[in-house]
């Protein structure tokens, strides 16, 4: 099934955040938020047991259990599996260390195994209290793509992980699997195999308004010739776009925040919002099929339906493209 059929909207729910990224969030604000994005009428979510060691997903978990179940869609990740043991200190998730500082101290197992996958699967299931998942995603496959490591962490999910969660779908055990990543190599080298293809992918970070020359060099081309779909996650390039001061999960540095802030005169000049910007953006590539950002307050949530929806002047993506803002080969909305 294509992830534009399974999913039920243009904007889902990304819950990395609610496992207290960067910051300790109390649990009621955390329920609100996500109630606050069912009474928007977004009814699909995103998690991963490695956003706070299980912490998201059982938050998730508690919100949706008096929602009828066929009237949403959950995707997870497998990749790491949560261990009973607690451990001391920071986490080694590459560029993502220290980020779920706050969250539950759980040990981590690093493995795509075919037995680790299927236990990643089972455990998630507990943790989000259903019995079933629509789309399960490989999760940070090519953490240190600029090193070796990731083509052994590779080929462990292709002999592993792929074929488990092929044969899942086969099964109809769950509907759709691909990979959820914030490079696109691992992605590209998954399209160039003759195995059984993924239905999708959810690529963080590497199609938005900052950052998506790369994937439009190779992996977009690919998708779409193989009628692969995409979810586009981290669309505010981990909050840089709308005030935040990370980019790809560390401080940004001076030249993003140069980029953001001609974005931000440009939005200002035409009266648009940024976020209306970014979002639009990376749905109007025609192998999008939905964004996820993330959120921790439900203000955020009204923010984020409420700019997918505003309208954005052609004008905005003409001097968007004029300024060089944009690659000249990214679809704007509208055919701008």
């Amino acid at each position: 099934m294509s992830l534009k059929e399974l999913l039920p909207g243009k904007l889902g729910f990304g819950t990395a955040p609610l496992g207290n990224m960067y910051r300790a969030i109390p649990d009621d604000e955390a329920a609100a938020t996500i109630e606050a994005a069912w009474q928007h009428g977004i009814r699909s979510f995103d998690t991963a047991p490695s956003y706070g060691a299980g912490l998201a997903e059982e938050r998730l978990g508690r919100a949706l259990a008096t929602r009828p179940r066929d009237s949403y869609v959950v995707s997870t990740k497998v990749g790491r599996v949560i261990l009973d043991e607690t451990e001391d200190g920071e986490r080694d998730l590459g560029e993502k260390s220290g980020l779920f500082r706050h969250g539950n101290p759980n040990r981590m197992l690093d493995s795509l195994t075919a037995e680790a996958t299927e236990r990643s699967i089972e455990d998630s299931l507990k943790r989000l209290g259903t019995d079933r998942l629509d789309i399960v995603w490989v999760h940070d496959i090519a953490q240190d793509i600029h090193g070796d490591q990731w083509l052994a962490r590779f080929e462990e999910a292709r002999t592993g992980a792929f074929r488990v969660l092929s044969r899942m779908r086969d099964e109809g055990v769950i509907k759709a699997w691909g990979l959820g990543v914030n490079r696109t190599e691992p992605i590209e080298l998954t399209l160039a195999l003759d195995e059984p293809q993924p239905d999708g992918f959810l690529l963080a970070g590497r199609y938005t308004l900052l950052d998506h020359e790369h994937a439009l060099q190779r992996l977009l081309p690919m998708a779409r010739e193989q009628n692969v779909d995409m979810v586009v996650g981290g669309p505010y390039s981990s909050g840089v776009l709308v005030g935040g001061t990370h980019f790809e999960y560390q401080p940004a540095p001076r030249h993003i925040l140069d980029k953001v802030a001609r974005i931000q005169a440009l939005t200002a000049r035409h009266g648009v919002s940024v976020k209306a910007a970014a979002l639009q953006f990376s749905l109007a590539h025609p192998v999008s099929a939905a964004v996820i950002p993330g959120a921790t307050k439900p203000s955020r949530i009204a923010e984020d339906t409420a700019a997918l929806d505003e309208t954005v002047p052609a004008a905005f993506w003409a001097d968007l493209r004029a300024a060089g803002l944009v690659s000249p080969a990214a679809p704007l909305p509208d055919g701008a």
